[in-house]
């Protein structure tokens, strides 16, 4: 059994300035999840290490880098879960967590809950001992800027997301050698968003979900649209009836773009290896890992390779 390992940075309208930085950071990222599976490490281990890779680049829209809601304020959403199991963790609007998906682990192993969220969530980090960080960290100048530009709710949703419904979730998923497969999703949310709100990264069952009968999806997009048609699980129901990753992903965000005008992304991978990257924005940023190549993209189709060291 071959490992895979996929990573996704986040599904928008990436501008050129954030471009290549976006795609040595998904390629970064994937490369340090796969050294994981490498060195025999699961697939839950694998996802956990990736996505802690891309909450701590600046680049993304979770952890360091996050957006901020109406208050100024970082709330972050993260997700993990074991497909061997189903057993998963996730948080919500939880502050100065500088890796909210280590966070939501902790909730999978050591509480009997599945999602922890604010206050609940910051006082169970600190009863594990988990380090907190000042909020100021977390926020980058960029984000400050953009914040003060569209300071209101409505104009930041307006503006940013007429055209293509999406904001910039981190992901990964991965098969292991033993064949099992994990799903971990990392966000900031949207910007300018109200004070609590909750999108669809930290519910099972869209923003991601992993099972060893079907495969792991890790989403990212339109939050509320994502929720609407519980995403990840429609993927994987696809995928229960026979669709290839790739087919049921683009079924399913066609749908949720019929349905309630939503666009996004996915990356899905098998319990036997098939993988893909998908996607209804102008761009996302994704990167793979199979066999010592690192497969990655950011336009539409765009499909490139390069061979890793052994």
């Amino acid at each position: 059994m071959s490992a895979v390992l996929v990573v996704h940075g986040g599904a928008w309208a990436i501008p050129d300035e954030l471009a290549k930085a976006s795609v040595d950071g998904v390629k970064n990222a994937a490369c340090e999840g796969f050294s994981v599976l490498k060195r025999g490490g699961s697939a839950l281990d694998a996802v956990e290490a990736a996505v802690r890779t891309l909450e701590d680049n600046t680049v993304f829209n979770a952890g360091h880098g996050a957006a901020l809601n109406t208050d100024g304020e970082v709330e972050l959403d993260a997700i993990v879960m074991d497909g061997r199991t189903l057993a998963c963790g996730a948080v919500s609007s939880v502050q100065n967590i500088a890796n909210p998906v280590s966070l939501a682990r902790a909730v999978m192993e050591k509480t009997s809950h599945v999602m922890l969220t604010s206050r609940g969530a910051n006082q169970f980090a600190e009863s594990i001992g988990v380090t907190t960080v000042p909020t100021d960290k977390l926020v980058t100048e960029y984000e400050r800027k953009e914040w003060e530009k569209r300071k209101t709710y409505v104009t930041g949703v307006m503006e940013e997301f007429n055209s293509q419904w999406a904001h910039d979730t981190v992901g990964a998923v991965a098969v292991d050698s033993a064949g099992n497969v994990a799903c971990a999703t990392s966000t900031g949310g949207i910007r300018n968003k109200m004070v609590g709100r909750v999108g669809d990264c930290p519910v099972i069952g869209s923003g991601g979900y992993a099972d060893n009968f079907s495969g792991a999806v890790s989403c990212t997009g339109h939050g509320e649209s994502i929720l609407k048609v519980t995403l990840a699980r429609l993927i994987l129901s696809h995928i229960e009836q026979g669709k290839s990753v790739a087919d049921a992903s683009q079924l399913s965000l066609k749908h949720m773009g019929d349905r309630v005008r939503g666009a996004g992304g996915a990356i899905v991978v098998s319990p036997s290896g098939q993988w893909a990257a998908t996607f209804t924005t102008e761009r996302m940023a994704w990167a793979a890992v199979e066999h010592d190549v690192l497969w990655y993209g950011l336009d539409p189709n765009e499909k490139l390779q390069e061979k890793l060291a052994q």
